[in-house]
């Protein structure tokens, strides 16, 4: 068995350290979702909390992993008495992003229960974490409905299977732990909501810490148990004190003063609901039994509140998450009381304090990861972004207008991609649209195609009584639609004829609103921008949309439009994306007024390039930017040529009266 990297011997990360322990005090706190860049800990720290969580007493033979004092009298495998049991070490459970639904939930045998009628069922991860911890990596990646489920399950401490009529429940209680790299997109709100604790991490810039992390992985890689064995001593001193604070924490008293100022605090920063004040008394609670006092201090509401707050406070997903600490400050002055005694924030712990405005100054991975060369800023984005030849006459960006709510712009046919909320699809999830033999394990049941399959062969089978018997062969799995994501490919002029500051805003305007629509849908996005006489890959297809909207934010203007350029542009990305992810369809947003300036032919360049993507059934949607009294139909006659469809500004909007929801039209509908 590999030994983990000690939790103790994590460099700095106080915030993050401090949000898994206040969860291991009390897992009603709600999980933790730690967001970072690559290489910060993230993964280390919380496998390293699992050989800090105290034994756990099971029922011996209980796959569910029941408590012996109080066995769940529901529980699959019982009833069990009570009294007696075994101990085993806290598990850590990983669900990978790649997981089924069966994998996370457990799988019932449909086989045996139509022809048996026995509920027969294999556990699944839920089942695995029961009173130890789950954790996802990457789990902005996950399937929205796996994640959905893994959810529910925390929320409601149980797990549900339902099949065809066949019901399982089971205890499902975990500490809940998700990591996630915002530059690969990020979570719904939705979802955010519902993690208890969110941290940020960065990798610290101070010489010395890096140095340290080096040496300390070096020391763990070279002899991992020699290393265990030197943080030994402290990792049974943070044990102890976990062990210390669960039994303090029944006795925590929450005055009224504490619960005014954590209800005035979460009114003050105007969040959702009511999950956040609940959140953050347990939060209060759990940081006084950490600190071992049996009364929640005002520091203790204003530490809960910098975990508990930040990322519920975020509109949309171009919001970055923080809180305005001046303000919080001031909230919990206002209707504070009197006492507010200097405590010493750096308990055994390590940390605990206010994450520092630019990220933490701990550490950078004990994983060796580091990568000291931080994303791109907007600014420096928006430098790179200049294609050769841009002419003295770009200008400088101008803001995006205010967003809206776009058409439904759909790719036709039906596709097998990404579960997504875009186009048509075939899916696990969905209505049901017919039954086909099973290709491999049956997860979907199709009830009546199985009893037609099965209804011919019964005397042949000898039935003598009520039963159906059923053979695997008869069995039929359910076909279903529902909606795939696809990747949605900006190509944006932004050549001089489109400088104009009022009407470059709006166009920005409307393409920030189609991110908003492509980060509720699921969608991968990218964005292609030409101008002058070449064109740029301003954003490699991703599933940040908020990396989209900050390079368009810095998007100068100026010059010539090379439209076959930027045309030519993005069928070599869409070309290296079918490489990658061949399930998931494109749908390519030109957004220009269809001019085509600069080199020799521009105008039949860009019609030859505009027919490379109707001869490969490339689904397509020209927005027509072109304004003014006179129209030249340009950008229809583009649309044309891309075998695709034109929208103007004006009719994208969902409130338009120029039509209802629009699907792409174009010679991909030879998909369908």
């Amino acid at each position: 068995m590999t030994t983990p990297f000690p939790f103790t011997a994590v460099v700095g990360q106080d915030d993050l350290r401090l949000a898994l322990l206040l969860n291991a005090v009390s897992p009603a706190v709600g999980g933790v979702l730690v967001r970072g860049e690559k290489g910060t800990a993230k993964s280390t720290a919380v496998r390293a909390l699992s050989a800090l969580l105290p034994e756990v007493a099971v029922v011996p033979g209980c796959r569910f992993s029941c408590d012996p004092s109080a066995p769940d009298p529901a529980c699959p495998d019982g009833p069990h008495e009570t009294g007696g049991g075994a101990a085993r070490p806290a598990r850590m459970v990983e669900l990978p992003v790649g997981a089924s639904e069966d994998r996370l939930v457990g799988a019932l045998d449909i086989e045996r229960a139509l022809a048996e009628g026995v509920k027969a069922f294999e556990p699944g991860l839920l089942a695995d974490a029961h009173r130890g911890i789950l954790y996802v990596d990457e789990v902005n990646l996950l399937h929205d409905h796996l994640v959905d489920l893994l959810l529910d399950a925390a929320a409601m401490g149980a797990s549900y299977v339902e099949r065809e009529g066949v019901s399982v429940r089971h205890a499902a209680r975990f500490l809940l732990v998700g990591t996630m790299n915002p530059e690969e997109g990020e979570l719904r709100p939705q979802l955010l909501d519902r993690f208890g604790l969110t941290v940020e991490v960065a990798a610290s810039r101070e010489p010395d810490q890096r140095v340290e992390v080096v040496r300390r992985r070096l020391a763990y890689d070279d002899d991992p148990a020699a290393f265990a064995a030197r943080w030994a001593d402290e990792e049974a001193a943070v044990r102890a004190r976990i062990v210390a604070a669960r039994e303090l924490l029944p006795s925590v008293r929450l005055g009224d003063g504490a619960l005014r100022q954590i209800a005035a605090t979460c009114a003050a920063f105007e969040v959702d609901g009511m999950r956040a004040d609940i959140v953050m008394a347990r939060t209060a609670t759990a940081l006084a039994a950490w600190a071992g006092r049996t009364d929640v201090l005002a520091e203790d509401v204003r530490q809960a509140a910098l975990l508990a707050l930040p990322h519920r406070r975020r509109r949309n997903p171009f919001d970055a998450p923080g809180l305005d600490e001046d303000k919080l400050d001031e909230t919990l002055e206002e209707f504070g009381g009197d006492d507010d005694p200097d405590t010493d924030p750096d308990g055994p712990d390590g940390g605990g304090g206010q994450p520092p405005a630019e990220g933490p100054e701990g550490p950078e991975s004990p994983e060796g990861g580091g990568d000291a060369e931080a994303p791109a800023e907007a600014g420096e984005a928006g430098e790179a972004e200049q294609p050769a030849g841009a002419g003295s006459g770009e200008r400088s960006p101008v803001g995006a207008g205010e967003p809206f709510r776009t058409k439904v712009l759909s790719v036709p046919g039906i596709g097998e991609g990404a579960a997504g909320r875009r186009s048509r699809a075939r899916t696990e999830h969905g209505r049901t649209t017919g039954a086909r033999r099973p290709g491999g394990a049956l997860t979907k049941l199709h009830l009546a195609a199985t009893v037609r399959a099965a209804a011919p062969h019964q005397r042949a089978r000898g039935r003598s009584g009520p039963g159906l018997v059923v053979r695997r062969d008869d069995l039929r799995q359910a076909t279903r639609e529902g909606r795939e994501s696809n990747l949605v490919l900006f190509v944006v002029d932004a050549s001089g004829s489109m400088a104009a500051r009022q009407r470059m805003s709006a166009v920005k305007g409307a393409v920030v609103s189609l991110l908003l629509d492509a980060y509720q849908r699921r969608d991968k996005v990218g964005l292609v921008t030409f101008r002058g006489s070449a064109a740029d890959v301003a954003l490699p297809p991703t599933s940040s949309v908020d990396a989209a909207a900050a390079r368009l934010e810095s998007l100068p203007t100026g010059g010539r439009t090379p439209l076959a350029a930027g045309l030519l542009k993005a069928h070599d990305v869409l070309r290296v994306e079918r490489l990658r992810d061949p399930a998931r369809r494109a749908l390519v947003v030109v957004v220009t007024d269809g001019r085509a300036t600069g080199g020799p032919e521009p105008v039949a360049l860009a019609s030859r390039a505009a027919r490379l993507f109707a001869a490969e059934g490339v689904a397509s949607v020209v927005v027509d930017c072109e304004s003014g009294p006179v129209r030249l139909g340009l950008a229809g006659r583009l649309a044309g040529e891309l075998g695709g469809s034109a929208v103007t500004l004006d009719e994208l909007r969902a409130d338009s009266i120029a039509g209802l929801v629009r699907d792409v039209q174009g010679t991909s509908r030879r998909a369908a």
